[in-house]
């Protein structure tokens, strides 16, 4: 009976999509994600006409991850944990995003991109580095530990959702498909319309 549950869940979990791909390997790939941004525009010479776009790149990349991560992981994880050093630890990673935000202003200000503005760059890149490797031994084990396989499975299922909800383009595919009709509607009403004057037409006169 259990294998059988097993493999339903797992079938599931395909049809939703991502495989059996938890929360913890959605979190994984941004944070790589991020850190090859970071690392990219670390490596550009002050005033470089590529940061602006790399920065806008980061920059929407660290406030949706931040956004939903505190929504959907941090948020359960805080209220399933029960145990001080489980509650400082959730609160301890609320504390360190405080440093991804600041590096999220640094990216939105108009300031010009010259050796001071790289040098901060530098510094809170490596701290939300830093941050990364911590959350993905501390948070991560504590969320192991907290949750079990198939909640992990549908905070990512739900993470991707909330992901192409705000990211402009990442939509999921049936958000499109539902409006296929409604451009096929204008159509059908000028051929209803074109019906219609031909029946009119064809009316014999009255009095003839």
């Amino acid at each position: 009976m259990k294998r059988a549950e097993g493999l339903l869940n797992s079938s599931l979990r395909f049809v939703a999509g991502g495989g059996n791909e938890t929360v913890l390997d959605v979190i994984k790939g941004e944070h790589r994600e991020a850190a090859q941004l970071l690392d990219e525009a670390v490596a550009l010479e002050p005033g470089d006409a590529k940061t602006a776009t790399l920065a806008k790149k980061i920059e929407v990349a660290l406030t949706t991850h931040v956004t939903i991560e505190e929504r959907l992981f941090y948020g359960r994880l805080r209220a399933r944990a029960e145990e001080e050093d489980e509650r400082v630890d959730v609160f301890e990673a609320y504390t360190e995003h405080e440093l991804v935000r600041h590096l999220i202003a640094l990216l939105r200000s108009q300031r010009r991109r010259d050796e001071r503005f790289k040098a901060e760059l530098q510094v809170l890149a490596e701290n939300v580095k830093h941050h990364v490797k911590e959350e993905e031994s501390t948070v991560f084990s504590l969320a192991r530990k907290l949750l079990d396989e198939d909640e992990l499975v549908r905070i990512g299922i739900a993470w991707r959702k909330a992901k192409g909800e705000r990211v402009p383009g990442a939509a999921p595919s049936g958000a499109r498909a539902k409006k296929a009709p409604d451009r096929k509607q204008p159509a059908r009403k000028a051929g209803a319309r074109k019906a219609s004057a031909t029946r009119k037409k064809a009316q014999p006169k009255r009095g003839a």
